[in-house]
């Protein structure tokens, strides 16, 4: 009965909803024409330019879109394909040094080139550089092309100077020669036996020990002067390239402390060679180096002969040095010669008074304006190391010759009396103040605790 009840009010609620629906309906007002038409107001789509006027990489997309309705238009941007870039492959490239007597020709033929190609790159080369001053230690770089023939050829020569030959329609050379920095180095050590094995114990350039040995071989029996003990200070400059180094190391100064006298030499900074010698703090003497840096190859005095092979008295002394080397005038004079004689070869000689005279042997060459009755300063080219004459190798014979007489040139002290008249020993002792702050300066920054420390 309940049920039936609740069946027969859910019939009335509902059939009396649909009649409150039906009334709504009927007594409803009509909508106002201005509602309407804001109702029905839809925004304008954007006119787009015609397809022909779009940009050359933008296609537009057609779209299928009902009556009515624009959706946006899709552009995409055109894949054009990327370039191929055409890489050249690397040419080879043949390497090496020059090795002893050989000739830029014999190198070139061994890196591959023909000998047309061979005379060209040396006409291009020695267009810049000497090819007879090639030697061992120089290299030849050789970039080869295609089809087997020379693209570049470069010279490395001394001090990192580099002489490029490039070929195409027609050669082109340039000289690279980069900037060095100068470095000022210092140090110190105890002699224990040599001056050769102190230097090379503290980490400093051995080859210091033969200039010392020129500029004070006179004065100084390193034989027996040297009982151990005692001290050396050195000062010197390097020309550096990164951390390569250019050319040879230059002593600046050095001071040689023997306990009972103190030698000290200084040398200038403007390439000459020409050192002041002072023993306790007085000049002692005015030198100029035949060879910087050379090696003291044979004394004076009798020896064996190394091409006759008997024993003879050797008038002067050698230094050994590479081909081309500059030698310079160890003191001012005039020219008194210029020429040939027999085993000396190429010779230069020099009148320093009317009693004094230089002779410069074996030369390979001389200056082209240097002539007799030529007034040369100590330092002065006059010629450079060669092996004329009666000669093993490249090296200079430096002889002192007193009212025609040889002499040691490394104790004669009537040459180093010329030097001293030359004006310039006014201004030795304050370069010896100069040098002694500037040495002194520079060990400062050392280690106490290592003496030997180079700086």
């Amino acid at each position: 009965m309940r049920l039936r009840y609740l069946a027969a009010g859910l019939t009335v609620a509902g059939g009396a909803s649909m009649a409150a629906v039906g009334m709504a309906s009927f007594g409803k007002e009509p909508v106002p024409p201005a509602l309407a038409a804001a109702a029905a107001w839809q925004p304008e789509m954007p006119t787009l330019p015609p397809p022909e006027t779009l940009a050359p990489d933008l296609v537009a997309l057609p779209l299928d879109s009902p009556p009515g309705v624009r959706p946006p238009v899709v552009l995409a941007a055109a894949a054009a394909p990327a370039p191929m870039l055409e890489v050249e492959p690397p040419l080879p490239t043949w390497s090496r040094e020059v090795a002893p007597g050989e000739t830029l020709d014999a190198v070139l033929a061994e890196a591959g080139l023909a000998a047309a190609d061979r005379a060209e790159a040396a006409l291009a080369l020695g267009a810049e550089y000497d090819l007879r001053r090639l030697r061992p230690g120089h290299g030849v770089d050789v970039v080869k092309a295609p089809e087997g023939g020379p693209r570049a050829v470069t010279l490395r020569v001394d001090d990192g100077v580099r002489i490029e030959a490039s070929f195409g329609a027609r050669p082109v050379v340039r000289v690279m020669a980069p900037e060095p920095e100068i470095v000022s180095l210092a140090g110190e050590t105890r002699v224990e036996s040599s001056l050769f094995a102190a230097l090379d114990a503290a980490d400093m350039p051995a080859r210091f020990a033969v200039d010392l040995a020129q500029m004070l071989g006179g004065a100084v029996d390193f034989r027996r002067d040297l009982g151990g003990g005692e001290t050396l200070r050195v000062m010197w400059r390097e020309a550096r390239v990164g951390d390569d180094l250019v050319g040879q190391p230059e002593l600046a100064f050095a001071a040689l402390d023997l306990g009972d006298a103190l030698f000290e030499v200084a040398w200038p900074e403007d390439g000459t060679g020409r050192a002041t010698i002072y023993l306790d703090g007085e000049v002692q003497r005015i030198f100029a180096q035949p060879v910087e840096g050379a090696r003291l190859s044979s004394v004076f005095g009798r020896r064996v002969h190394p091409v006759f092979g008997n024993v003879r008295m050797h008038t002067g002394v050698d230094f050994a040095a590479a081909q081309g080397t500059p030698v310079r005038a160890t003191a001012p004079g005039r020219v008194s010669f210029v020429g040939w004689r027999g085993g000396y070869g190429r010779v230069v000689e020099i009148a320093h008074d009317p009693e004094i005279m230089t002779r410069y042997a074996h030369l390979s060459a001389v200056p082209g304006g240097l002539s007799e009755g030529q007034r040369v300063a100590a330092g002065d080219m006059i010629g450079r190391v060669g092996a004329t004459g009666t000669a093993t190798g490249p090296n200079l014979h430096y002889e002192v010759r007193v009212d025609g007489r040889p002499t040691d040139p490394l104790s004669d002290e009537r040459l180093a009396e010329a030097a001293e008249h030359d004006g310039q020993a006014d201004v030795a002792l304050e370069r010896l103040a100069e040098a002694r702050a500037t040495l002194e300066d520079a060990l400062t920054g050392a280690s106490p605790d290592d003496p030997n420390e180079r700086l």
